[in-house]
C-alpha cells in the first residue's frame, strides 16, 4: 500500500489525516505550527516532519495537501518535482495557468494528481451519475445545485470560491462535458467586493444547462442537486437526515399530443444506496490510484475543468458587481 504524508492539520486537514490513518497509509504529518504537528503525530501515532523532510523521504509515495488555497500551487508543485503523487484539496489552484502547469508537470513525471472534489465520491452522487449514464433519465435538459446556509462569512474569498467548486464538479460530471458559456451574478451585501450570494449559469453542447446557487446568507441549510431529464427527474438532497430518502426519482411524463403540454405526475421513488463515508472513499481512491497507476476520477484534468468554469464565473461576477456599484 502507498505511504502518504499529509500536509496541513487544520479544520479539514484533520479529517484527511484521520482517514489516511484509518486506512493504514499515513506515515507522517506536516503542519507549519509545531504544536499542531505534534498533536497530529500523537493522535495518529506517526511522526511529525517538515515539508522538506517528507519531500526528500524515498519511502513516502504520496503527499496529501490541505493548506490554505493560496498555497496549493506551491506545495503541489514542490511535491510533484520531488517525484511524489499528489492529492490536493479543492481548488487545485487559484489561477488557471498554474493549474495547467501542475497538470503538465504530473504528466511529464508520470505521477498521479488528484483534486479533493469530495461529492464525486459520495455514494448517492455515484449512483445518480450511474443512472444518468445508463440513460435512466434520458437526455439532460438542465441540472441545478443549491448550496446554501447562514454563515460562515469570509473576507478572504467569496461564496463562489468557497461553496461552488463541489457543485460545479458534480454538474460537469453529469453532463460529461465542459460548458460552452458561463455567466454569473451576485450580491456583496456585507463586505464590499466579497459576494455572499452568487448564481452561476453554464450552457453545454447539445442544449443542456446547469445552474448553481450559493449563499451564506440563507435562513437554513440546503444542499440539493436536481437533475431534469427527458424521461425522468432526480433529486439528491444531501441535507436530508434520512439516508434512505436522500435520492429520489420522479418519473413525471409530459403529454405533448395536444396544443399545450400537460404533465402527468409520478410518485417519488426512493433509491436506496449502501451507506459509506465519502471522505474515506476519496482517500482510498487516491491510494488505489497510486498502487494501480490509474488516473483518479477527479484527476488534474477534472480539477482544471472546474477551475476554468470558476474563472469564467468570477470574471462575469466581477462585472456584475461593478454594475451594482454604479447603480447605487
Amino acid at each position: 500500500m502507498a505511504s502518504i504524508a499529509h500536509v496541513g492539520y487544520g479544520y479539514w486537514g484533520r479529517n484527511l489525516a484521520r482517514n489516511f490513518a484509518e486506512l493504514g497509509a499515513l506515515a507522517a504529518v506536516v503542519d507549519f505550527n509545531p504544536e499542531a504537528a505534534a498533536a497530529a503525530a500523537e493522535a495518529h501515532n506517526v511522526r511529525a516532519a517538515s515539508f522538506e523532510e517528507v519531500l526528500a523521504d524515498p519511502d513516502i509515495d504520496g503527499i496529501s495537501i490541505a493548506t490554505p488555497a493560496e498555497m496549493h500551487f506551491a506545495h503541489a508543485c514542490a511535491a510533484l518535482k520531488a517525484g511524489k503523487h499528489v492529492f490536493v484539496e479543492k481548488p487545485l489552484a487559484l489561477d488557471v495557468a498554474e493549474a495547467e502547469q501542475l497538470c503538465a508537470l504530473a504528466g511529464q513525471r508520470g505521477l498521479r494528481l488528484m483534486v479533493g472534489h469530495l461529492l464525486q465520491y459520495h455514494p448517492i452522487y455515484v449512483k445518480l451519475r450511474e443512472l444518468v449514464r445508463a440513460g435512466e433519465l434520458g437526455k439532460l435538459a438542465y441540472v441545478y445545485s443549491n448550496r446554501l446556509s447562514l454563515g460562515k462569512f469570509r473576507r478572504e474569498e467569496n461564496v463562489l470560491w468557497s461553496f461552488a467548486p463541489h457543485d460545479i464538479s458534480m454538474v460537469l460530471g453529469l453532463f460529461d462535458a465542459e460548458p460552452l458559456h458561463v455567466s454569473a451574478q451576485g450580491n456583496a451585501s456585507f463586505t464590499p467586493g466579497v459576494a455572499d450570494m452568487v448564481t452561476m449559469q453554464m450552457h453545454f453542447p447539445g442544449g443542456g444547462s446547469g445552474h448553481v446557487l450559493t449563499s451564506w446568507m440563507h435562513p437554513f441549510k440546503e444542499q440539493r442537486l436536481v437533475v431534469i431529464g427527458e424521461k425522468a427527474m432526480a433529486v439528491f438532497e444531501d441535507s436530508e437526515p434520512d439516508w434512505n430518502a436522500k435520492l429520489k426519482i420522479y418519473r413525471h411524463a409530459i403529454d405533448t399530443s395536444g396544443p399545450v403540454p400537460v404533465p402527468a405526475k409520478g410518485e417519488a421513488e426512493f433509491v436506496v444506496v449502501p451507506r459509506s463515508e465519502p471522505l474515506k472513499a476519496e482517500c482510498s481512491h487516491f491510494i488505489e490510484a497510486i498502487d494501480t497507476n490509474n488516473a483518479p476520477r477527479t484527476d488534474g484534468a477534472e480539477g482544471l475543468r472546474v477551475l476554468r468554469a470558476l474563472d469564467q464565473a468570477e470574471k462575469a461576477l466581477a462585472e456584475n458587481l461593478k454594475l451594482q456599484d454604479v447603480r447605487r
